[in-house]
């Protein structure tokens, strides 16, 4: 039996052609194969390193991690590098970073409402507050800044300026609780007082050693102009947190829990805590600028019983000046000061002055201002009924008359 003979089949040019075309296809599924497996093993080495890093983070306490307490809106940071609150300290632009942490848990923060012509009055004030435990900050309801940069302690301040605006409008919007965080009480005061029976420093510490969450200097029962008896000077006491009155509507007596007998102070030179403005920051309504309504409230951010965080101080007092500032605007600057002498002239009286440029509006500033409780009422009795789970702390028991 022949061997059989494979030349004939390697030497036709046909066989010759399929067999290179044979070993080509393999030589490419070969090489696709390789590089393919080797594509495959990095991806799934990425993704093991991945999976190992998962693990990793599965590891940690995923509970804590939970718990953390974290600004809205930080979650994508790490935790280090959040600043949660600001201050109102100013920077120089130039040369070293002022640091000054120790200093500024003890500070506090002086906010006053002035216009131009109050300027000396408003002087007085601030001269009264220490610069190094207080912060001083303006809002300029006239508009006029530059007119106060020759009062030395001015260039320290923090100025806001909008034209006939109120200081609760200002308050709204540049108090917020993360902004002043930093302070321990915040004075948010008119500019028609007078502070020459005041200090400053003697007043924090009565209100840090009676406990005090929301307080006022009381006032002078003689030069004063006083709207509310809980708010005159007691002589013969330190701080007083309630008034009696026996006689007529509206009878205070030791039993009394609810303002203006009792937790409630006068809007004109409230002082907050920290905790207390946090508070009444959100109650503070953005539309409703003259904030009528609210110091009937206030004890609500007391911080616990109204009827001993709430409170007048009467051995640092202050004189309510009672200037009608508000909607008295003078185009003239050589114009009488109506305002700062105090002086009452109806809106009919100025504009028959020949020549005045003098604009008086302040009836309807106040018949806005009515307008404006009538509004706050109602929304919080809407906002009582709509929040079923709210919890009113200061509710009278059924079996007593409220006072």
């Amino acid at each position: 039996m022949k061997t059989p003979n494979f030349v004939p089949m390697l030497s036709d040019p046909k066989n010759r052609s399929w067999l290179c075309s044979l070993l080509i296809v393999a030589s490419l599924i070969w090489g696709a194969y390789f590089f393919g497996s080797t594509f495959i093993a990095k991806e799934y080495k990425d993704r093991f390193m991945r999976w190992e890093v998962l693990s990793d983070m599965q590891k940690r306490d995923i509970s804590a991690c939970k718990d953390r307490c974290r600004p809205s809106g930080s979650e994508p940071l790490p935790k280090g590098i959040v600043v949660k609150a600001s201050n109102l300290e100013l920077q120089p632009l130039w040369g070293s970073i002022k640091h000054n942490k120790n200093s500024r848990a003890e500070k506090s923060l002086l906010v006053l409402a002035v216009g131009i012509k109050q300027k000396e009055i408003v002087d007085k004030i601030v001269k009264k507050f220490p610069q190094s435990i207080f912060v001083v900050m303006l809002f300029h309801y006239d508009g006029v800044v530059d007119d106060w940069k020759n009062l030395e302690w001015s260039k320290h301040a923090v100025h806001v300026s909008a034209v006939n605006q109120t200081k609760w409008w200002f308050a709204k919007r540049f108090l917020h609780p993360d902004i002043v965080f930093e302070y321990e009480y915040i004075f948010l005061w008119d500019e028609d007082l007078g502070v020459e029976n005041f200090d400053p420093v003697g007043y924090l510490s009565i209100v840090k050693d009676e406990g005090l969450e929301i307080s006022q200097p009381a006032l002078d029962p003689v030069k004063s102009d006083v709207h509310h008896p809980i708010t005159s000077r007691q002589s013969r006491s330190r701080v007083h947190r309630r008034m009696y009155k026996f006689k007529g509507s509206g009878r205070c007596d030791s039993q009394s829990t609810a303002p203006p007998c009792v937790g409630w102070v006068e809007m004109m030179a409230p002082v907050f805590s920290k905790a207390a403005w946090r508070c009444a920051w959100h109650m503070v309504q953005n539309d409703l600028i003259h904030a009528w309504g609210l110091d009937q409230l206030l004890g609500y951010c007391a911080q616990g019983d109204r009827t001993r965080k709430v409170g007048v101080v009467d051995s640092e007092y202050i004189v309510h000046l009672g200037l009608p500032t508000l909607g008295v605007m003078d185009h003239n600057q050589n114009a009488t000061n109506v305002a700062s002498e105090g002086k009452t002239a109806s809106k009919s009286d100025t504009k028959a002055s020949a020549g005045s440029k003098v604009v008086d509006n302040r009836m309807e500033v106040r018949q806005r201002s009515f307008i404006e409780m009538q509004i706050f009422r109602k929304r919080w009795k809407d906002a009582v009924e709509e929040d079923q789970c709210w919890v009113d702390p200061h509710r009278t028991p059924a079996n007593r008359t409220p006072h």
